[in-house]
């Protein structure tokens, strides 16, 4: 939340020496790692959704164990008469940090974080900004987590803070905004054997967002913006981006007062929903907070993209956009609006191409060859038996190096009907089942399953060359991933481009947008950025096309349950568990052809050390794959 300063201290004054003795009773499997895995972090859950063991901030809080466990910090947290969302202890390792963030998602909008140190000393430091506090035993205080902070413990003892989520009553924003200097805290001790109930979230998302709610968020962004400096924005971007967000928001009322957030408009919520980003980020992708320094897109997303509709409440058929909803896209991208899009409308089939390409979409040594291996053992698929660099690579224009194309990335200014169609024959060419039997000259419509890592900035390219294609987008724990594309680089057995300008030596795998920055750096940072940059780019693409076109998958369930993520796919796809599937699926799955060692889930932290200098520049790509879940 907003504030008008850095800090406030509140006219509280807890009993630190009770609270520190039930802290210390709490059992050592209490505590977990952070969220984000920021070394020396850990955390004890009190208020989580359903009382579980979770860091969800959508859904019925309740207490866990643990705070059932601690009546005085129960008592605590009853004395502010406020609601509760997510509350935990939170712990910091001597000589630990947290680094410096903003809280910028939707759940920070209207909440502030209380910490009551339990723990410390006074080498720890709460940055906010340029401002520095030493929050001392039992006091209360609250910052405002929009501007940039960070947390150092430079002392040899553990830090422990009782962090609480709230919107705060009236009551509390007086006493917060209210205390004259000097005021003497008041004195809140423990009173054995008081029972006290406290009031916790119910609600805290929308099925459909109200459009007062819209108004405000964007509202608020709207007046935060500047261009981002070296990304050739203007102020033209800022006041195009503020138009386009007056116009969504005045369509999204147009669309509430048809259907509120009945059944009946779901799926017209979700197109306009999926528009937002498609006309906003051209200019959105150069502009950034005035306030933080934010980039504006990851702040839209963050704070209204992924909760305009919440997810799985109904089961929707796959329809074209109402007049309603069609006018208003049409309207924001400035192009004309269709005259006559019917709600029944219904879609082909299978692409004209004669093709319905399934394409797995991930970042490189992340498991897609072990999922395409298992998903290409029934004939209902056709493929080219691997990986198909040569399907973009073999038109000389997409060659890295060629017409000013410095990477792999394409969008969809590279398609064309014309390319489509050729691409769609040269593929057909070269199609074969699982038995390695050629496609007949005279074959109809096939199913086709594609798997490429480069592919995976070619999302928008692919789209828009295959109207019927669809994406299964697996991703992996970036502690593993990082470290498989690590040894892939050090193996020199995945070699991608010799002698490239701006380059020393060999390159491996995909060339990211960005790739000669990293001239001369560590080779954790190459894997790293190759693994971030990916998979960032990779969502924001797939955030951008209909629900019903993408899917995601997580490596660890697919090895651990490899039945029921390719049921999933199954469905998603339109075939049949059939007994080729059942048979791959009834023994635990093979390594796949491409795997450089005998997998083991703990190799990985051979690496460990390096790429956890690396965590900052991961660990937010890290929490949006972790909400896919």
């Amino acid at each position: 939340m907003k504030l008008a300063q850095p800090f406030f201290k509140l006219p509280l004054q807890f009993d630190a020496d009770r609270l520190a003795q039930e802290v210390r009773a709490l059992p050592p499997e209490a505590w977990v790692s952070h969220p984000n895995a920021f070394e020396g972090n850990t955390a004890c859950r009190l208020i989580t959704v359903d009382g579980a063991e979770n860091d969800d901030v959508t859904g019925r809080m309740a207490m866990t164990p643990h705070l059932q466990a601690t009546p005085y910090i129960r008592q605590v947290l009853a004395h502010f008469g406020v609601v509760w969302g997510r509350s935990r202890l939170m712990r910091l390792a001597p000589g630990a940090k947290v680094p410096e963030h903003a809280d910028m998602n939707y759940h920070w909008f209207t909440r502030v974080r209380v910490h009551i140190p339990v723990l410390t000393r006074p080498g720890v430091k709460f940055w906010c900004e340029d401002e520095c506090v030493y929050m001392a035993p039992g006091e209360a205080w609250i910052f405002d987590n929009w501007r940039l902070h960070r947390v150092e413990n430079d002392t040899d003892e553990e830090r422990i803070h009782l962090v609480a989520d709230t919107s705060g009553s009236a009551a509390f924003w007086n006493m917060a905004m209210g205390t004259p200097p000097g005021q003497l805290p008041q004195r809140v001790g423990y009173q054995p054997g008081r029972e006290v109930s406290l009031a916790l979230e119910r609600y805290n998302t929308f099925r459909v967002m109200p459009p007062s709610e819209l108004e405000s968020l964007l509202g608020d962004l709207a007046a935060d913006l500047e261009p981002t400096p070296g990304a050739g924005g203007s102020v033209h971007d800022v006041l195009r981006f503020q138009s386009l967000l007056r116009s969504f928001c005045n369509d999204w009322r147009q669309l509430w007062s048809l259907y509120a957030d009945s059944d009946e408009g779901l799926e017209q919520f979700r197109y306009m929903a999926q528009a937002l980003r498609e006309v906003t980020q051209a200019h959105g992708e150069r502009l950034s907070m005035r306030s933080n320094k934010a980039p504006t897109m990851r702040v839209l997303m963050a704070r209204v993209g992924r909760y305009l509709v919440s997810e799985g409440q109904t089961s929707l058929t796959q329809t074209a956009p109402s007049p309603v909803v069609a006018s208003a896209a049409a309207t924001m991208s400035t192009s004309p609006a269709p005259s006559a899009i019917r709600r029944d409308a219904p879609a082909p089939a299978i692409a004209p191409q004669g093709i319905a390409p399934v394409f797995i979409i991930a970042a490189p040594r992340s498991g897609s060859t072990l999922l395409f291996e298992t998903l290409a053992s029934t004939p209902q698929w056709w493929t080219v038996g691997g990986e198909a660099h040569w399907l973009v690579e073999g038109y000389e224009q997409f060659a890295p190096g060629t017409d000013g194309l410095e990477d792999n990335r394409l969008d969809a200014s590279h398609a064309n009907p014309e390319l489509a169609a050729d691409m769609a024959a040269r593929l057909r060419a070269r199609l074969r089942n699982p038995q390695g039997e050629p496609l007949p000259a005279d074959a109809g419509p096939v199913r086709v399953l594609e798997k490429t890592p480069k592919n995976a900035l070619r999302v928008p390219f692919f789209a828009s060359l295959f109207p019927q294609a669809k994406f299964v987008f697996l991703w992996r724990d970036p502690w593993e991933n990082i470290s498989s594309i690590l040894d892939a680089w050090e193996s020199g057995g995945w070699v991608t481009y010799s002698n490239m300008p701006g380059w020393d030596g060999d390159w491996s795998l995909l060339l990211p947008p960005g790739w000669r920055q990293l001239r001369g750096r560590p080779l954790a940072d190459v894997a790293t950025f190759q693994w971030n940059t990916t998979n960032t780019i990779a969502l924001d693409d797939l955030s951008a096309l209909p629900p019903e076109r993408w899917m995601a998958v997580n490596y660890t369930d697919l090895t651990r349950q490899p039945d029921q993520v390719v049921r999933r796919i199954c469905d998603f796809a339109g075939i049949a568990v059939d007994s080729a599937l059942q048979a791959r699926l009834s023994a635990p799955l093979p390594p796949s052809r491409h795997t450089l060692t005998k997998p083991h889930p703990e190799k990985w932290r051979k690496n460990e050390d390096i790429i956890r200098k690396c965590l900052n520049d991961f660990s937010d790509t890290w929490e949006r794959l972790k909400s896919l879940r």
